[in-house]
């Protein structure tokens, strides 16, 4: 099926303790660009990430976004520094002897502060806490990671392949268009080929009246001389690669660089049928043809 270049995709979803939203958009490229962005601690995913893009996308600028955020916000463990609280303690009570015997609030660290002291007292106190960071589950996180980034890829190329649909109908009915005009043309040509020669024959026989020359060198100089504008293997070109290109908008793989090719090479044929026939329809059809032919050009910049 053809493809957009152009595209976006998203999926979110909580998974052991983390919020995970993957986006990925696109746009038009040349080749396959990508880049990841992701928080400083995650980045060893970046490769992997990259590597299943690169299964389902072959050409375009593709940014990927992960954000990975804590839902129960245990990042890390933290615990009471017993030793330095008892130091802190032991200090004040030397400067505190107002303490009624027995009078204390009781920890679960088994640390006694007096009665009359607030855990504000302590908290600016630097060192009464110990902070230790919970270790990431590597293998956990490359899992869930991946898992919603296939979601958000998924996403991403079902709206690339609508978009691309969308293009290939527009190419294929000015295709269709540009092959209707040809048949024009071939309907016209020997015709107008046919008054070409008779024309020449009689200028030429104006020029040479005075002239002993053979009538028969005149006709064979005219018949040589218009078969030059002659347009039969043009137009039976440019109807093989309508058909070519209609083909190509029914493959299912990559086809943005055949495509461009072939579009070349129908605006070469459509430029030299133009400059054979001097006719004023003609080169009105031949006008037309060219600019469906720029509108093509410009809508398969877009696809894969």
């Amino acid at each position: 099926m053809i493809r957009s270049m152009t595209g976006y995709g998203r999926a979110q979803k909580q998974i052991d303790g983390r919020d995970i939203l993957v986006e990925i958009k696109s746009v038009n490229s040349r080749f396959l660009e990508q880049t990841v962005r992701i928080g400083r601690n995650y980045t060893w995913l970046e490769e992997e990430l990259k590597s299943l893009v690169k299964t389902k996308v072959s050409r375009g600028k593709a940014e990927i976004s992960v954000t990975i955020t804590l839902v129960d916000g245990k990042k890390a463990d933290i615990k009471v520094n017993e030793e330095i609280v008892r130091g802190y303690l032991e200090a004040m009570r030397s400067y505190n002897e107002t303490a009624k015997e027995g009078e204390y609030y009781y920890l679960e660290c088994d640390v006694r502060i007096p009665a009359q002291m607030k855990w504000s007292s302590l908290l600016h106190l630097p060192d009464i806490f110990r902070v230790e960071k919970i270790q990431d589950d590597e293998e956990e996180i490359r899992k869930d990671v991946l898992e919603v980034a296939q979601q958000a890829i998924d996403a991403f190329v079902q709206m690339r392949e609508t978009e691309g649909e969308k293009l290939a109908e527009d190419v294929r009915s000015r295709a269709g268009y540009i092959a209707a005009q040809v048949a024009v043309i071939e309907q016209k040509a020997p015709e107008l080929t046919a008054k070409y020669r008779e024309r020449l024959y009689t200028k030429l026989s104006e020029i040479l009246q005075n002239t002993a020359i053979d009538e028969q060198r005149i006709l064979t100089e005219a018949a040589v001389f218009s078969e030059k504008t002659a347009v039969d293997e043009e137009t039976v070109r440019l109807k093989s690669h309508i058909s070519q290109l209609k083909n190509l908008l029914g493959q299912e793989e990559s086809v943005g660089r055949k495509l461009d090719f072939l579009v070349q090479e129908m605006n070469r044929e459509v430029n030299t049928i133009g400059s054979k026939i001097q006719d004023v329809e003609i080169t009105a059809i031949v006008v037309d043809m060219k600019s469906e032919i720029e509108k093509i050009r410009e809508q398969i910049q877009n696809i894969e």
